[in-house]
């Protein structure tokens, strides 16, 4: 009698120049197959309705003697109560693929392989990824792209305008455009539906910058919430730089009381160095520090602090409930931005005296003062200027939220 396929017998077994079948003597119908090629898999011969049939069941040595045989025997007992496993394979597979036919097309499939192929190579990619995925994908994700019309964008960008967002639905209206611009490219779509339309609404230049009593508010909410919202945003107001420079903070990019910001970093790809108060220092040298990145503002330790929205959603609900217990009635604090810190530390320091190129310095701008032949030829880097402008600006920031009477100017050099 034949010995039974062992693991050893069956890696032992050497390909020739035709297709072998070696039977497996302790379960009738299995069989290891053998290409050419060395490859082996396991097949299962049978009869069903007086016609042959053969079921594969997997490949060696993913699959095992003990795993085959196991689904040979589960196979044959599906067998016996009529059914056909091969056939069942075969339809489960048809369906597998129509599902992933049907799943391809769809605006948030799409959206995903849009973020992996395009957005994650540029500076801005992850801003475009939350904006698709909260402004687009509740009302399209489940549409095909070939579903979605002119119509459907101009209706889905004026709801959002509708909401008080304009200048959102004027930045989703750009990156619909790149987003179907891709989907033509890769021939999902003919055309894209973008084309053609116009901008909801003109943009208002944001004048938007907290007073002093939000200031005092915004501080005292920080200090409550403490970490990561409450430390993101007091180095935020502090530093004056933007939210995506903030957020990706690193060890790294900190020597002493200075911050280094690679050209890669920056909004206008030019390297930038912050010097960093006692406060922001107290601040970052508090913070629970996650993973092994190096990252100060994080909730994972892998990534970058993420879900902007919400948190300043918090701040702002903290800010609410302190200035109603202060007042003694309900308070409604007007919206507020993360960007709209950094327009108020650079307001503050036009109040204390700070010059205008100095303040462009603070804050990496290349116009204005800054921009044009001064920007060639100006190669000066305010480092000292720099420092004395943020000193004075955290110190101006504690005496309003100490309560202490603040200076009307303040000027470089400590002269008033």
């Amino acid at each position: 009698m034949a010995k039974a396929l062992t693991s050893k017998a069956v890696e032992a077994l050497k390909p020739t120049t035709n297709r072998k079948e070696i039977p497996d003597p302790a379960l009738s119908g299995l069989y290891v197959v053998v290409q050419p090629s060395g490859a082996k898999s396991w097949a299962l011969r049978y009869r069903h309705a007086r016609r042959p049939r053969k079921l594969t069941l997997g490949r060696w040595p993913v699959m095992g003697v003990a795993d085959a045989r196991k689904a040979a025997t589960e196979a044959l007992e599906r067998i016996e109560l009529g059914e056909d496993p091969a056939a069942s394979k075969k339809a489960t597979k048809a369906a597998r693929i129509e599902t992933e036919l049907s799943e391809r097309d769809k605006i948030k499939s799409l959206v995903e392989l849009f973020a992996e192929r395009h957005l994650s190579r540029i500076k801005t990619g992850e801003e475009v990824k939350r904006s698709l995925e909260y402004n687009v994908l509740p009302s399209w994700g489940d549409r095909n792209a070939q579903d979605i019309s002119r119509r459907d964008v101009i209706d889905l960008l004026e709801e959002i305008a509708q909401s008080g967002r304009a200048t959102t639905a004027n930045r989703v209206r750009a990156y619909l455009s790149k987003f179907f611009g891709w989907c033509v490219d890769r021939e999902v779509i003919e055309n894209s539906p973008a084309i053609g339309v116009k901008a909801v609404a003109k943009e208002k230049s944001r004048a938007r910058f907290l007073s002093d009593d939000e200031l005092r508010w915004f501080w005292a909410a920080c200090e409550d919430l403490r970490q990561p919202w409450g430390a993101l945003g007091k180095v935020l107001l502090l530093t004056g730089q933007r939210l995506g420079e903030v957020v990706g903070m690193t060890d790294a990019e900190i020597e002493g009381d200075v911050w280094h910001l690679p050209a890669e970093r920056t909004k206008n790809g030019r390297a930038h160095d912050v010097p960093l108060s006692d406060t922001v220092l107290e601040v970052l040298n508090s913070m629970t520090r996650l993973g092994n990145a190096g990252l100060y503002h994080t909730t994972n330790g892998a990534r970058p602090l993420s879900g902007h929205f919400n948190g300043r959603n918090a701040i702002a609900q903290r800010m609410v409930e302190i200035a109603s217990e202060e007042c003694g009635l309900p308070m409604e604090i007007p919206h507020w931005t993360f960007h709209d810190l950094r327009r108020t530390a650079a307001t503050s320091m036009a109040r204390i005296g700070i010059p205008v190129r100095v303040t462009e310095a603070v804050l990496n701008h290349v116009s204005g003062t800054g921009g044009g032949i001064v920007a060639v030829y100006q190669r000066h880097d305010f480092a000292g200027e720099k420092r004395q402008a943020l000193e004075a600006w955290e110190d101006f920031l504690q005496q309003i939220t100490s309560g202490r009477k603040s200076p009307n100017v303040m000027r470089l050099g400590g002269q008033q």
